[in-house]
């Protein structure tokens, strides 16, 4: 083979590559929801690749100054994994934590731009007392 023909022959191969990327990319859409209320920041980031839904939820939370003097402590909590989607706007998380019997499953519902967080009894194990993934019947709202 000779020279030219080699670096034609790498310049599709890399252009193949890169048009290969960008399909893969066009094809994963990625949504933020953000709630902040008092101490608490609520971030929920659900990504759709294909026929595969990821979620993850990290929660924060910063006590007052006369809430740390009550001996209130800061807290942050994350939680990812595959998500089931029940229908278009419920999705659900069920995650078991590593070498222990609980699960935390999160109920998500969506609609325009908001989304609802629900979390199970067993999510409270990790959680500690201030911080929680569920969104209290409020809304979270959709990041553009």
């Amino acid at each position: 083979m000779t020279t030219s023909r080699k670096v034609i022959t790498m310049k599709k191969t890399l252009l193949l590559s890169a048009a290969l990327m960008v399909c893969a990319s066009a094809f994963a859409a990625t949504d933020h929801y953000l709630r902040r209320d008092g101490g608490h920041v609520q971030h929920l980031k659900i990504t759709r690749t294909g026929e595969e839904t990821t979620v993850s939820m990290d929660v924060d939370f910063e006590p007052t100054s006369a809430e740390a003097a009550q001996g209130i402590k800061p807290c942050s909590v994350e939680i990812d994994g595959d998500a089931k989607e029940l229908s278009e706007n419920e999705l659900v998380l069920k995650k078991q934590y590593t070498g222990e019997p609980h699960y935390c499953t999160l109920n998500v519902h969506l609609s325009d731009d908001e989304a609802r967080v629900e979390q199970s009894e067993d999510c409270r194990y990790s959680l500690g007392t201030f911080c929680k993934f569920g969104s209290e019947g409020k809304s979270l709202t959709k990041i553009k």
